[in-house]
């Protein structure tokens, strides 16, 4: 998929998270729109996994670390046909399998996500497990920064060095905000880039909320062989929605009505404003 579309994508998929948040009146609005963009150009350009192609034990595998932004994953794993996207609008109600973390009830889910610090973990298993059996699945996983407080992430990331595991992508949500505040006064994690260095990665950092510089920066996996790459992607908290980033209490809270609206209009005259500096057509 090219720029221009995978652009035209990100602007579907924030409308589609508000709505799904709004109407089941939960969700963690702020990590999912910080997410987005990355978790639209792995499906849309960069990984070979759709409806047709899931069973295949050769896929790639995507791993939903924070399993609490799931709505961003539910969007996107809807416009690629895995279930209808009406499905998503009764979120949380007695009986569906669309609930407030990544569960493989789902279609399209590979694994039970959530609890913070073991989508890791998983996702290096699943590395390991490809490479044994001569498969050329590559395997991407996404984490908050937040999360990397859990011990568990240091752990897996031991292993994954051990094993050299070039077939695995791993991308630090680092919009520097977590429920209780900024991560660097919660739990200071700088320097970053040099700890990850340091346990074997290979590491490249990257503006996560822009597409031409995420999908650059994609084009070049794996960054070193031998070692598994790790993509830091500075984003924004609540990107797209002003009032929203950047703004601690927007980590898990529902808009009103009056927020709802004001937020689809900030996002139609940003998408509006995007069409016209780039001579698109309006849809």
């Amino acid at each position: 998929m090219e720029i221009q579309q995978l652009t035209a994508k990100s602007f579907q998929y924030r409308r589609q998270i508000l709505e799904i948040i709004h109407c089941a009146n939960a969700g963690h609005i702020g990590g999912c729109l910080s997410c987005v963009d990355i978790l639209n150009v792995l499906y849309n350009h960069m990984m070979e996994i759709s409806p047709r192609s899931f069973a295949n034990p050769a896929h790639d595998r995507y791993v939903h670390s924070k399993g609490h932004s799931v709505q961003a994953l539910y969007a996107v794993l809807a416009d690629k046909g895995f279930f209808p996207y009406e499905s998503l609008l009764v979120k949380d109600r007695f009986g569906t399998h669309f609930i407030g973390h990544p569960t493989r009830d789902v279609p399209g889910i590979e694994v039970n996500t959530g609890a913070l610090g073991h989508g890791l973990s998983v996702a290096a298993g699943m590395a390991l497990s490809a490479k044994r059996d001569g498969l050329p699945t590559r395997v991407f996983t996404i984490l908050g920064d937040g999360e990397l407080a859990e011990g568990s992430v240091w752990e897996a990331s031991i292993f994954i060095s051990h094993y050299q595991l070039d077939n695995l992508t791993v991308i630090i949500d680092r919009n520097r905000l977590q429920i209780t505040g900024p991560t660097e006064e919660v739990m200071k994690l700088e320097p970053l880039r040099e700890k990850f260095t340091d346990f074997g990665f290979a590491v490249r950092t990257v503006d996560g909320n822009h597409i031409p510089s995420l999908v650059e920066v994609f084009s070049r996996l794996p960054f070193e062989k031998g070692k598994a790459s790790l993509v830091l992607a500075e984003t924004v908290k609540g990107k797209g929605i002003s009032f929203m980033e950047n703004q601690p209490p927007w980590h898990h809270r529902v808009p009103t009505a009056q927020e709802y609206e004001a937020a689809l209009a900030e996002l139609d005259a940003l998408e509006d404003l995007w069409h016209r500096e780039n001579h698109e057509p309006l849809p």
